[in-house]
């Protein structure tokens, strides 16, 4: 029998807030030192009262209003109760029956280049737990909990994914709308971002549901793709040997690339939801959800389709330069001044946008990107500034500096932060156009390749790339290659 997979994810993101959750503890994920961030409400000793982050709760209203969801008036907390060694108080203040957001929906754009939508049922507001370090050679298990008591938002899909290339690609376009809108850096190897994929089989073309598994420490967006594809397959392998799949929870291994069964999965019930006693229901205004819908920020897909229209640039290109706050920041600031080039320059009847956008697109991408990942660095901190890489770019299209030469200017740009017109001029790197200079050296070549020309001559005309590239050599590379085939072909005649 042949079976089709259905899969819904739930993806925990923690919040970028200056304190925790319901206490004022501060929220750094990057401190060192355990147990520190810590306070009585989070710690949940008894008689302390929490008092909920209201930065935490607009965030999580904007990424609602980013993925289309809506936002109800009424909402409020509930305490979600079981036992764990990292939960301080014995339950978690969650969101249960009235989330801060209801609804909504991502596009994910997916190889073949088709647009699929991919549905939320909610997000919901909570805390995190603290976390647990097993240490094996002493056979002891710690507890930190600095964690403890951070904003964590939670969004749950819909049914609607069928493999895990589309959830791969979801949980993707979910971390860069976090990022755009600074509520989340998501870094999932800081554990900022967590995955759970829930997956079941059924018959292909029939609308139920099969028995569902829940796949949990998913902390890569590869291994998301991994672990739903190898649980597609041992459920496959289940069915098709006559056994029943059990509704369960189940770890990733990623070093054995394997799932393991955890525990028999919890129902809602299980975990006796009530309203939070400490908190009151919240009510969302409408003036409040409009004052934050109005300082959204342009989403990524959006930049996406606009740099592909505004700069002629090819679909995966603009991805790549969109989908990254500061890269695309750093590519429009060096966009500008091309444009403003273009519009007021002496040079500027020789302007090709599209040429220019593209040879711009290409050495950030490539070029600059390489540099920043060899050491580390973000683009905000290179020496680089955007008004010197429009100038290199310009240099290029209008035939000054090879591309060679160019990488070469780049290269000391990246290290020194010089300008580029200084550079070339301190390593001598303009290429020669100048048609008298060049004449010498084609005469010079031609007259010294005397069976080379009979080639050409005789119908051979591949053989022209030989006295193009001995041109070039003979002038240290500095010649400009389009204007020397055109001398070579004047002086052949041909």
């Amino acid at each position: 029998m042949e079976y089709e997979a259905v899969i819904g994810l739930e993806i925990h993101a923690e919040l970028k807030t200056r304190t925790k959750m319901f206490c004022d503890s501060l929220n750094d994920p990057d401190e060192k030192h355990p147990n520190i961030n810590i306070c009585p409400v989070c710690m949940g000793h008894p008689g302390t009262l929490p008092v909920a982050n209201r930065e935490a709760i607009e965030k999580v209203i904007q990424v609602g209003l980013a993925v289309h969801g809506s936002i109800p008036q009424f909402s409020q907390f509930d305490r979600k109760n079981y036992f764990y060694p990292d939960l301080p108080k014995g339950y978690q203040i969650s969101q249960y029956e009235h989330p801060l957001v209801k609804g909504g929906w991502l596009e994910v754009i997916k190889k073949d280049g088709g647009l699929k939508k991919i549905r939320i049922t909610r997000v919901h507001l909570e805390e995190d737990t603290g976390r647990l370090i097993h240490d094996a050679k002493k056979d002891v298990t710690l507890v930190d909990f600095n964690r403890a008591g951070v904003p964590l938002m939670e969004l749950v899909t819909e049914p609607d994914l069928r493999d895990g290339e589309e959830a791969r690609l979801f949980a993707e376009e979910l971390r860069a709308v976090l990022r755009f809108l600074e509520a989340s850096e998501a870094d999932m190897e800081k554990g900022e971002m967590r995955i759970e994929a829930n997956i079941s089989l059924r018959p292909a073309g029939y609308e139920g549901f099969g028995t569902k598994v829940e796949v949990k420490n998913i902390n890569s967006f590869r291994f998301v793709e991994d672990a739903i594809a190898y649980e597609i397959k041992r459920q496959s392998d289940v069915l098709a040997g006559g056994g029943k799949v059990v509704q369960e929870t189940r770890g990733w291994d990623e070093k054995k690339g394997v799932s393991v069964s955890q525990r028999i999965k919890e129902e809602a019930h299980d975990y006796r939801y009530f309203p939070e006693p400490d908190l009151p229901p919240l009510t969302i205004t409408q003036e409040l959800v409009d004052s934050l819908a109005a300082k959204l920020p342009e989403l990524p897909q959006k930049k996406q389709e606009r740099f592909q229209k505004e700069f002629w640039l090819e679909r995966d290109a603009a991805r790549f330069l969109a989908y990254d706050k500061q890269i695309a920041a750093f590519f429009e600031g060096a966009a500008s001044e091309i444009s403003e080039w273009c519009q007021s320059s002496v040079d500027a009847k020789m302007c090709k946008p599209a040429d220019l956008y593209r040879v711009l697109a290409n050495f950030i991408a490539t070029n600059l990107q390489g540099m920043l990942a060899g050491v580390g660095a973000s683009v905000n901190e290179t020496l680089i500034t955007a008004e010197n890489l429009a100038e290199l770019v310009i240099y290029v299209v209008l035939g000054k500096l090879s591309q060679p030469a160019a990488k070469e200017v780049l290269k000391t740009m990246f290290e020194t932060g010089a300008d580029p017109s200084v550079i070339a001029d301190e390593k001598g790197l303009w290429q020669v156009s100048d048609t008298e200079e060049l004449e010498k050296i084609v005469s010079k070549v031609i007259d010294a390749n005397e069976k080379t020309v009979a080639e050409i001559k005789a119908g051979k005309t591949q053989a022209l790339q030989f006295l193009v590239g001995q041109v070039m050599k003979e002038s240290k590379g500095k010649a400009n290659p389009g204007v020397v085939q055109e001398l070579v072909k004047k002086r052949l005649g041909i």
